[in-house]
């Protein structure tokens, strides 16, 4: 059994994904910090109610910035499905490197084709898609 841990922000983009075998406060504090120290301080942070979480935030000294909600934190729970969609499909992974490799992949490719479906008519969604498509395609070769 391992654990996903993800940072998303308010656009639904993920910002960066961490694999541990343990879900206690060392690896939240570990996680934490490696997408503080990437991607800056945030105003808010929206997590579980996990105990984790919290003595992670009074570790790093911002716990008033965390924020705890009943569905405060479905944008992150959304963006793990597509992921466990596909981990599914590959039934299990045997080693946790092949985990993490998958994961750092599945974010880059799920933030380069996510088009925001439901913001958008279909025109201009088929014509972001093409344009994603025609990008990928490009930097693949």
């Amino acid at each position: 059994m391992v654990y996903l841990w993800r940072a998303v922000d308010h656009e639904g983009e993920i910002l960066e994904s961490y694999i541990t075998r343990t879900r206690d406060k060392v690896a939240a504090l570990t996680f934490m910090k490696k997408a503080l120290k990437r991607h800056g301080s945030p105003r808010a942070i929206t997590t579980a109610g996990l105990r984790s979480y919290k003595a992670a935030m009074d570790e790093l000294g911002n716990p008033e910035e965390q924020e705890v909600g009943r569905h405060a934190n479905n944008r992150v729970e959304n963006s793990h499905l597509s992921f466990r969609r596909r981990a599914r499909a590959t039934l299990s992974f045997r080693r946790m490197k092949s985990l993490q490799k998958f994961a750092s992949v599945h974010t880059d490719v799920h933030n380069h084709f996510n088009l925001e479906r439901h913001v958008v008519d279909r025109k201009t969604c088929k014509e972001r898609r093409s344009a994603a498509l025609a990008k990928w395609q490009s930097l693949a070769l």
